[in-house]
């Protein structure tokens, strides 16, 4: 691009439009990126819009120019505006538009100018006439105001009178309240036989006895119970009108309701003691049988469905009062608290039983029979542990219609469910307790939730004492059942149930005493009626007095003394017996049986899951350690790598040979005492490998069908920082299975060795041609050896034998074992292979060496020549049938020889000869 140059007047382009054109076009094919112009300046790295690139248009002055019409006028920018106008010509259009504004001022006035000028005469006389109109303004604002004076006086006193009447209403209505509360005082001191004060001024020792006695003389009242239930509760329903009246009265201070107070709290005892004296006569006569005379007799079903009535009655009173720990308090009085003083004492679990029935060998119906699995090892035949699943129900406890009538029969009702008492006393003091309360409570339970649930008492009252701790509603079998129960089994015979000393004693009262714990929960008549059992005080105080801890550390020595006893010997020793099954060894079988004790219905506890969880890793831990300790020292794993890398390697002979030159090559047969040695290695590999499998499969199943069911998620400090048991277990055992490839490999390397050894013998494959050179029958079966060379491995899988070390290991590794073994051993024949031909090639160079040019026996010398290359043929026939035989050897174990690499080099090899024809 040229440089800048300034305009030339004499030219014939003065003002150099070519040359701006030209630079125009550069600048519109220009790149984003800054480049350098003519002049030595950067561009913009943004390009011109096409507005800005355009010429300046010249726009004349006018009232639409925004400098012009701005607030503020700016000279500096309206001077850059027109910037393409001189100053002169500037001033000669500024005073042309400032000729064209006066003249459009002036054009402006004289079109406006007659209504101006007229504007004053139009207003002329105006004021005379506002003067008028503004008199009578004035007279009327001040009607206006006494008016309202006037209206304000009047609602001022009409709003008085009103507050005045409603003043003497509400007094009205209070005064009626009273009058209410004092009639309803003298009601239910009537209804209760309770004197007035009045009655007491006037005759003080006539009527003082008589309520005393109306009340205690059963015998004198002419009504029956139920009417005097139906009495009570009228009563009851008159009190809670009367306590609504008090609490309405009490919104302001009031003399009569402080002097009455006394009289209402004497009226709530009476109610609440007569309630109590029925409530108790009714129970004892529904429970004991008596009649009120005290004499005893069979309670009918009549009589009982009528007492059952009476029962609802009384806790539909004691519900609208509120007194539901009242009522408990009587049911455990009249019911609850004999029976378990009779019941729970120190000695019930040795007192003699009644013999009213004879035990007879029959099985427990209540349980199903199966049939018995065989026995394993030490234990007894196992039942996989289901919590709290002992008793068969026919039907949901909970889903039942809550009857409350007296036309509900206690036979309609389902039975409790019973523990197996066999050579069980606490199970048979259990089943007393069942029968106890399901006979003479849960009646009553059932009739109290039906009581709660009709009249909403639960949730009406919770609404209202949230922030009290009692809970609102009857609670029977939490406060009156398991409460007295509870604690009497605490105090009474806590010393025997609770006692951890003898571990199975323990284990079994814990079971039997959950069992009926549930069987307890199942008379519950509803869930919530179960919970707060749970939530109960003595429930969580019987909970904590099991020693959970102090049992497993005693299981803990148990199985851990067994387990230790059975490693102190640091040996793997097959054991020839098929009671360890599936182990070949006492120690794994030990260890398995450790395992399977923790979880076995006999030792495991629900509550220490997480404690057995942890000793199960623990125990698999503690095998591993072991099976460090107890495997012979293996060869280092570098050097285990290395020759199994160079045995493997696929190659021609050339680089077979090269390859193996740095692994040492057998020169002579191995002695009895290296086979001796070799055959115990791989006794004690094989017999580690078994029970490695063995024992993966066997925790793998007892997870499956046991652990996996009884074990929580969460349990173990694995599942709390995120690692699921399963998966806990999974790398537990993983740390077994890891030695697996490891002893395979040494197998794989004592096999092939004694495999080696067998090659050996092939050696002297030439020298034993040549010695039977006058033979001319060619060979047609294989050598000797090659039957050896997998004997060792036939013998370890048992193979054409009784038994064999590896006989467990056959379907999974005796394949991967044979080809591997294959492998090596086809590497060593290739390499004995190519060092055969490398002598006959070296001998034959000899011979022909030491051969004269000219012979007077040439006609002898070749017929020798002939002989020798008739033995090489016999050689190479024997080495194709040898390579033959031992391909199909390897393809009877189950190894693809075909697909072999190094074997495909071997056959080669074989069939092109010992020397190389020249």
């Amino acid at each position: 691009m040229s440089s800048a140059r300034s305009p030339d007047v004499s030219s014939r382009d003065p003002y150099e439009l070519d040359r701006l054109a030209e630079e125009l076009a550069t600048r519109e094919s220009r790149t984003p990126s800054g480049s350098h112009r003519p002049n030595g300046s950067f561009e913009d790295e943004e390009e011109l819009s096409a507005a800005a690139r355009d010429l300046p248009i010249y726009a004349p002055l006018s009232h639409d120019d925004p400098h012009l019409s701005a607030e503020t006028f700016d000279v500096e920018q309206f001077l850059l505006s027109r910037a393409y106008t001189s100053l002169p010509d500037l001033r000669t259009e500024l005073r042309d538009y400032l000729a064209a504004l006066k003249e459009e001022l002036v054009k402006l006035i004289n079109d406006d100018y007659e209504a101006f000028i007229s504007l004053s005469t139009d207003l002329r006389g105006e004021g005379t006439r506002l003067e008028a109109l503004k008199q009578p303004l004035a007279d009327l604002r001040a009607r206006i105001l006494e008016s309202r004076k006037t209206l304000q006086e009047i609602q001022d006193e009409t709003k008085e009178k009103l507050d005045r009447r409603a003043a003497i209403r509400e007094e009205k209505a209070f005064l009626h309240s009273l009058l209410k509360i004092s009639e309803s005082i003298t009601r239910l001191e009537s209804l209760l036989l309770i004197s007035s004060p009045e009655d007491e001024d006037k005759e003080p020792t006539a009527v003082a006895g008589l309520p005393l006695a109306s009340r205690t003389d059963t015998d004198a009242d002419d009504r029956g119970r139920g009417s005097r239930a139906k009495h009570i509760a009228r009563v009851a329903a008159e009190y809670t009108q009367l306590l609504y009246h008090v609490s309405r009265a009490r919104i302001e201070p009031c003399a009569f309701i402080d002097e009455s107070q006394w009289r209402v709290d004497r009226i709530k005892s009476t109610l609440s003691s007569d309630l109590d004296h029925l409530f108790a006569s009714t129970l004892s006569a529904l429970v004991g049988g008596k009649e009120h005379n005290g004499r005893p007799s069979k309670v009918s079903e009549i009589e009982k469905s009528k007492l059952y009535a009476d029962v609802t009655e009384c806790l539909r009173t004691y519900d609208v009062l509120g007194l539901w720990r009242d009522a408990e308090d009587v049911i455990r009085r009249e019911v609850v608290r004999d029976f378990v003083k009779k019941t729970i004492y120190p000695g019930a679990l040795t007192a003699p039983r009644s013999p009213i029935v004879p035990h007879t060998p029959l099985p427990v119906t209540g349980r199903t029979s199966s049939p018995a699995p065989p026995q394993t090892a030490s234990l007894p035949p196992r039942t996989p542990y289901t919590p709290f699943t002992a008793f068969a129900s026919k039907q949901n406890p909970f889903e039942f219609a809550l009857r409350a009538d007296t036309s509900a029969s206690s036979s309609s009702l389902a039975s409790a469910a019973i523990l197996d008492e066999t050579d069980d006393p606490l199970a048979a003091l259990y089943n007393t307790i069942l029968r106890f309360v399901d006979r003479d409570v849960r009646r009553i339970m059932e009739i109290a939730e039906a009581v709660c649930v009709k009249s909403g008492s639960r949730t009406r009252a919770g609404a209202q004492n949230r922030d009290q701790e009692e809970e609102p509603g009857f609670e029977i079998m939490a406060n009156v059942v398991w409460a007295e129960i509870g604690r009497a089994l605490m105090d009474e015979l806590g010393s025997v149930i609770f006692a951890a000393g003898k571990p199975d004693e323990f284990r079994k009262h814990h079971e039997t005493t959950q069992a009926f714990v549930r069987a307890l929960e199942f008379l519950a008549p509803s869930v919530a009626s179960v919970e707060a059992v749970r939530r109960h005080i003595v429930f969580a105080a019987f909970e904590r007095r099991w020693q959970l801890p102090v049992y497993f550390q005693l299981r803990w020595k148990e199985i851990v003394a067994r387990l230790e006893e059975a490693l102190a010997m640091t040996r793997l020793e097959r054991t020839p017996t098929k009671a360890l099954a599936p182990f070949v060894t006492p120690q794994a079988a030990a260890v398995f049986d450790a395992v399977r004790a923790c979880w076995s219905a006999e030792v495991f506890i629900p509550d220490l899951g997480a404690r057995f969880w942890r000793f199960t890793l623990q125990i698999l831990s503690r095998y591993k350690t072991w099976l460090d300790k107890s495997l012979p020292p293996l060869e280092p794993p570098p050097k285990v790598a290395a020759a199994v890398a160079a045995e493997r390697v696929g190659a021609t002979a050339g680089t077979a040979a090269t390859a193996r030159a740095s692994t040492p090559v057998p020169t002579e047969a191995a002695s009895a005492e290296s086979i001796a040695a070799d055959e115990a290695l791989l006794q004690q590999f094989a017999t580690a490998i078994t029970d490695i499998k063995a024992m993966e499969a066997q925790v793998m199943k007892l997870w499956r069908e046991e652990l996996s069911a009884v074990l929580p998620d969460g349990t173990s400090n694995e599942a709390e920082q995120g690692v699921p048991p399963e998966d806990a277990l999974k790398h537990a055992l993983s740390k077994l299975t890891a030695l697996v490839p490891t002893l395979v490999n040494q197998i794989v390397l004592i096999l092939s060795r004694r495999g080696c050894d067998a090659l050996l013998s092939m050696r002297s494959i030439p020298s034993q041609f040549r010695a039977m050179s006058a033979s001319k029958r060619m060979p047609t079966e294989p050598s000797y050896f090659v039957s050896l060379i997998f004997k060792h491995t036939k013998a370890f899988f048992a193979i054409q034998a009784v038994d064999g070390p590896g006989a467990a290991l056959k379907a999974e590794l005796l394949r991967p074992i044979a080809e591997d073994v294959f492998e090596l051993v086809t590497q060593r024949y290739i390499f004995f292979l190519a060092a055969m031909k490398k002598t006959e090639e070296s001998l034959r160079k000899l011979k022909k060496g030491k051969r004269t040019a000219y012979s007077l026996f040439g006609a002898a010398a070749g017929a020798r020549e002939d002989d020798g290359r008739g033995d090489e043929e016999k050689i190479r026939t024997q080495m194709i049938l040898d390579v033959d035989a031992f391909g199909r050897e390897a393809e009877s174990l189950g190894v693809a020889v075909n697909e072999n690499a190094a074997y495909r080099s071997l056959v080669e090899m074989a069939r092109s000869g010992l020397t190389d024809d020249s």
